[in-house]
């Protein structure tokens, strides 16, 4: 059961702590922890890339449709799109090659974009949530993953391979994230819909969290 809105608190606080133990059982997966401990191969690390051009594809595509969107609208910022970057990215870990022949979605991904997909098309507060746990997740602790990929497979700092977590047109993201913050804090929707929007950022992390359990278990070693 998602908890009741406290008064006075906040949403985008409320948001934060309602998915604390979501987003902490995401983060603390044994696919980012050994692929942030250094134990396993590029070869991971470039079906991990792969696998999030399905779900930025989805959220970035169904941008298209929620501009004039009171609720979604106003988190739609430019500077925040992933997918060009992104495709930047998997043209330089493939070395060039037509990737987008070859490669295939997990079913967890399949999963998580189709969700996106649905709640771009049917609800905009449900888009928010998703918005919310991509991009300032690659605001935060993306960061740590470009750090880690650029010292383990010796990318070039910010550079490609690494594209997709440099906000170029974000000079200063703590404060980009304060102002996103605000955002949340003003969403037009009443404490029914906000925990909705709650809920539905639980699932987002809880679908992310499939998805690095997937991964991990193509590490295993075939019997």
């Amino acid at each position: 059961m998602t908890p009741q809105l406290p008064a006075g608190h906040p949403f985008s606080a409320h948001i934060r702590d309602a998915s604390r133990a979501q987003h902490t059982e995401a983060e603390n997966s044994t696919f980012v922890s050994d692929m942030l401990g250094g134990k396993l191969g590029l070869a991971a690390y470039v079906r991990y890339t792969e696998q999030l051009w399905f779900v930025y594809r989805a959220l970035e595509e169904g941008a298209g449709g929620l501009a004039g969107d009171p609720v979604a609208g106003p988190f739609l910022r430019r500077e925040l799109f992933r997918l060009p970057s992104l495709e930047r990215d998997l043209d330089h870990l493939h070395d060039g090659t037509d990737w987008r022949r070859t490669i295939t979605p997990l079913p967890a991904a399949s999963d998580y974009a189709d969700r996106i997909a649905e709640v771009a098309r049917d609800w905009p507060g449900g888009y928010v949530a998703h918005h919310y746990t991509r991009y300032l997740g690659d605001l935060s602790g993306g960061q740590v993953i470009r750090s880690t990929a650029e010292k383990t497979w010796g990318f070039t700092r910010k550079g490609d391979g690494v594209r997709f977590y440099v906000f170029e047109d974000i000079p200063n993201p703590a404060a980009f994230k304060r102002g996103y913050r605000e955002l949340l804090d003003a969403v037009p929707a009443d404490d029914a819909e906000k925990r909705n929007i709650v809920g539905e950022c639980r699932r987002a992390f809880a679908l992310n969290t499939a998805l690095f359990e997937e991964l991990s278990a193509l590490q295993a070693p075939v019997p």
